[in-house]
């Protein structure tokens, strides 16, 4: 049973009359009623009374009569539906994240949206993940993955993705698997040079008394995972950044349970929000 038959069928329901329904419905008579007899050998019975002089509905048709019209009303719905979707959410978009975050976030969210979405064409730019929110509110950027932070913008609108929490890493060479074992005094580190974990890094510094020997201060968390991975320091990162690094078998990982862990979500200007492409891509979410 498909919609074609069950329309052929609708037809001949009302005309009552295969000669006038095969011309109405553009097909053969004798197609006509192949599709009928297809129809009541999946019936398991006959759905028209025929004769030579006319045709008519058996109790068993006047019940699938019921069906097919619920049933084509309903396809019509979904035609509609999808139509008027298809034709609302088509055009461009920009996103800015960074370059873990587009292949540790983007490829299961973007899948889904341009599954759902083909028409709609994704620009996507990587960078600074400190960069992520000034891009949104200079309107050079429709979308960014970020980082909320107590200094979110109020014109911002955040919706969140994942929770990333930091941690230390070490050169491997280093043979550092506690953070008890870290001389603070001896041991370098690589600092954010902005962006939400620089906030992050220098309150959690600050609140053990750690005045740190500094080798250098780098933009992106990518960065420092290069620079600790050629022995420049230890570094705190997000643990997604080290796992998914080319680098990250040159490195160890210390966790650090009691640093404020990354809110990692999608963010657009409020006054944006409503808009049908932006709209679609956060349902994805």
């Amino acid at each position: 049973m498909d919609i074609r038959s069950l329309q052929l069928f609708q037809h001949l329901a009302a005309s009552l009359h295969f000669g006038k329904t095969a011309e109405a419905m553009f097909v053969s008579p004798s197609t006509l009623s192949r599709a009928i007899q297809r129809l009541e050998q999946e019936c398991g019975t006959s759905l028209f009374v025929r004769d030579n002089r006319n045709v008519r509905l058996t109790a068993a048709g006047i019940k699938l009569l019921d069906f097919s019209s619920r049933t084509l009303q309903d396809w019509q719905e979904v035609k509609t539906e999808i139509q008027r979707q298809s034709q609302a959410v088509q055009g461009e978009l920009s996103l800015f994240c960074s370059v873990t975050a587009s292949y540790s976030h983007l490829p299961a969210l973007l899948e889904r949206f341009r599954h759902r979405y083909p028409q709609v064409e994704i620009k996507l730019t990587t960078g600074d993940p400190a960069m992520s929110v000034e891009n949104v509110r200079a309107k050079k950027m429709d979308l960014a993955i970020a980082v909320e932070s107590p200094e979110f913008a109020d014109e911002l609108s955040f919706q969140h993705l994942d929770t990333l929490p930091l941690v230390l890493i070490c050169p491997s060479y280093l043979r550092l698997t506690q953070l008890q074992q870290i001389d603070w005094r001896q041991v370098a580190m690589v600092l954010p040079e902005s962006g939400p974990s620089r906030r992050i890094v220098y309150h959690w510094l600050a609140e053990r008394g750690i005045r740190p020997n500094v080798y250098a201060s780098v933009a992106g968390n990518e960065a420092i995972v290069s620079m600790v991975a050629l022995g420049c320091g230890v570094g705190i990162v997000p643990r997604p950044v080290v796992e998914q690094s080319v680098l990250a078998n040159q490195i160890t990982i210390i966790s650090l349970p009691d640093i404020e862990s990354f809110k990692l979500g999608i963010c657009c200007l409020k006054e944006r929000a409503t808009e049908p492409l932006i709209q679609a891509l956060m349902a994805q979410i």
